[in-house]
């Protein structure tokens, strides 16, 4: 009982510390914010079913970000995709006033405009502080080439808010 008690505390601070970057992560990931409560939830659990399995609990965020980014992939792997006409599609931005949206569209657009490659780590870096080590291990590079990623991508990004190609 006393095992099953330590678990649950384990497992409700990891909750409470990790939840808010996890739900930010896995909104960036999906851009839905009813799958990214799904995705979050689904993580936790599979973080519970496998909670003897975390021997540092000062790698449990990197833990659940790697539980996060696999749930994502079965979202994928299971789900038919429907295809909708572009011209249907309205995006509304209820959070931002109007000078914020707009800096927030031209950020989130130039965002766009950069690979995968260089947005992961990017993303890695500056909504988690994942350092470059935690974002190789991650992502299953090495720490060099993660290093190159992120300064090229500082560097497009740097040049793509300044170059005009935003929506202004």
């Amino acid at each position: 009982m006393k095992k099953e008690s330590i678990k649950r505390q384990k497992y409700e601070q990891l909750v409470k510390l990790y939840h808010g970057d996890l739900f930010r992560y896995a909104y960036w990931l999906t851009h839905d914010k009813q799958v990214t409560e799904d995705l979050v939830q689904e993580t936790f659990l599979r973080a519970w079913r496998a909670l003897d399995q975390l021997a540092d609990i000062n790698a449990a965020k990197a833990w659940l970000i790697t539980i996060l980014r696999r749930e994502n992939a079965r979202r994928f792997e299971r789900k038919q995709l429907t295809l909708v006409d572009i011209d249907d599609c309205v995006v509304l931005d209820e959070h931002c006033d109007i000078e914020a949206g707009l800096e927030n569209k031209e950020l989130t657009h130039a965002l766009s405009m950069l690979s995968n490659d260089y947005k992961e780590p990017l993303m890695l870096q500056v909504i988690f502080g994942f350092s470059g080590d935690e974002i190789a291990q991650q992502l299953g590079l090495n720490k060099n080439t993660v290093m190159t990623r992120l300064f090229r991508a500082k560097k497009q990004l740097a040049t793509l808010m300044t170059s005009g190609n935003t929506p202004q």
